[in-house]
């Protein structure tokens, strides 16, 4: 019988196997773990996705459309004669008498730095996270694999090797961890099976950069 767990970072719901009397499975000291590097195809790296972002961008759009056309129309109608609107001439009072060392002008100058970071931040950066580039077979299409998917097919392949009662997934750009707990056999052999079965699910997934794998098992407490 199968139980969702509650989701970690980068996976939703990992079922796990639920003990027969319907408790949680607590742990003990005894664990064996193991992690090593992938050995990355040659010419197999490709560029990141990159994000659209169309709302950051309608926002900051819609901001200064905004921000832009109040003022120009507060300047023609200074210019045709009628007095400025009122949150002008007390901005422009207030600036004029407050000196750069004020903490409001301080502090109003490093929101407007971290905003600006914050853009710049999001228009240099790739973006989409969670889409991990596949490898490309064929010229001018590009594959990707949701981080959530590929952590689902690690779990998948990991409680086919015998021993294995219950794993979690943590999927990574980079590393892959997974936290396995035995019910059964020697834990090094049960660590030994997942680093086989794992390398060649890491393999099969096709990723342009396939990511590292961190195994970790654990063996269940004795009750009683």
């Amino acid at each position: 019988m199968t139980e969702p767990h509650e989701p970690d970072d980068s996976t939703r719901r990992l079922p796990t196997v639920e003990t027969p009397a319907g408790g949680v499975l607590e742990m003990d000291q005894s664990a064996s773990g193991s992690s090593y590097e992938p050995v990355h195809a040659p010419g197999g790296r490709t560029g990141r996705f990159r994000s659209g972002r169309r709302i950051p961008a309608a926002v900051v759009a819609l901001i200064l459309l905004g921000g832009a056309g109040l003022l120009l129309y507060d300047i023609a109608a200074v210019r045709a004669g009628h007095p400025a609107m009122q949150w002008r001439r007390t901005a422009a009072d207030d600036l004029a008498s407050r000196h750069l060392d004020d903490v409001w002008v301080l502090a109003g100058s490093a929101l407007a730095a971290a905003l600006g970071l914050w853009l710049l931040l999001l228009a240099l950066t790739p973006g989409l996270r969670a889409l991990l580039p596949m490898n490309r077979r064929h010229p001018g299409v590009r594959a990707g694999l949701d981080r959530t998917a590929a952590a689902l097919v690690l779990r998948d392949r990991a409680v086919e090797v015998p021993g294995v009662q219950s794993v979690r997934v943590k999927m990574g750009r980079r590393r892959a961890k997974v936290r396995a707990v035995s019910h059964f056999r020697e834990l090094d052999d049960v660590r030994a099976d997942l680093d086989t079965v794992l390398g060649e699910a890491v393999g099969e997934l096709d990723l342009a950069r396939p990511p590292g794998l961190s195994v970790h098992v654990r063996r269940t407490a004795k009750k009683g």
